[in-house]
């Protein structure tokens, strides 16, 4: 019979035929080590597009609210993540962040809008 290592730390293991791991910690570990990358630029955009939510969030009662590009600057807004698109007949361009969005308006003001499902 061959002797099955652990993929993660090498130790033997003991148990069922097809079991690659030696324990939960080690395929936990072996896992998060092949996917390190992709999950921290994926945690980096997740963060982001919370963040932006939640500034749109505060700054949005339930009728449209008018506002400075500026102000959402300063809140530490970041027009760079968005989650979606919706261009209208009229050819006007809505940017979501889920179902809270903002339209340009002129002289760098936007409009905050709630999609209705």
């Amino acid at each position: 019979m061959e002797k099955r290592l652990c993929l993660e730390c090498g130790d033997k293991i003991v148990g069922r035929i097809d079991k690659k791991f030696c324990s939960d910690a080690c395929r936990n570990s072996y896992n998060n080590n092949i996917n390190k990358a992709s999950k921290n630029l994926i945690r980096t955009t997740n963060n982001r597009l919370k963040k932006n939510y939640r500034i749109l969030e505060s700054l949005h009662p339930e009728e449209k609210t008018k506002i400075s590009r500026q102000k959402l600057l300063d809140l530490g807004f970041n027009f760079d993540y968005i989650t979606g698109l919706l261009t209208t007949k009229k050819g006007s361009t809505y940017f979501y962040v889920y179902d809270l969005g903002y339209l340009p308006l002129d002289d760098d003001f936007y409009m905050l809008v709630r999609r209705t499902v």
